[in-house]
């Protein structure tokens, strides 16, 4: 009887053996499953968390753009309004430099050639009447 008694007990033994072994693989089915769930539930989640914070940071680079880009448009005029009137200033002091030494301004030099191209015109037009009383002249002579 008494290996009977082994036989039974190393039956029992094998049985909870394989019971267990059943429970852990089961269990290990579950946890894949519930971490095929959950996981796929977490990184939708962290898609949607993604999307919301790409959504707020990119409202805040546009509007520090903008405010970046208005600063520069301010800076840009500014330096633009003071160069124009450093260069005034300049042409101004050139002007009264070059008036001190006597030399002629764009103006001056604009208003000469103005006369010069009146002069030219009188020239041509007084030549052309003295050609034309010579020429009947010389025929007449002849």
């Amino acid at each position: 009887m008494s290996d009977k008694k082994i036989e039974n007990a190393d039956t029992r033994v094998a049985e909870k053996v394989k019971e267990s072994a059943n429970q852990i693989w089961l269990a290990g089915l579950g946890a894949y499953a519930k971490a095929e769930e959950e996981g796929s539930k977490l990184f939708d989640n962290l898609v949607h968390d993604g999307e919301v914070i790409e959504t707020k940071t990119r409202g805040y680079i546009d509007k520090s753009l903008n405010v970046a880009k208005d600063k520069v448009d301010e800076v840009k005029a500014k330096a633009s309004g003071s160069w124009n009137k450093v260069e005034r200033a300049f042409d101004l002091r050139v002007s009264k430099a070059l008036g001190r030494l006597n030399i002629p301004t764009r103006g001056d030099v604009d208003g000469l050639v103005a006369k010069i191209a009146q002069l030219n015109s009188e020239i041509e037009t007084l030549t052309a009447k003295v050609s034309s009383k010579k020429t009947p002249n010389k025929k007449a002579d002849d």
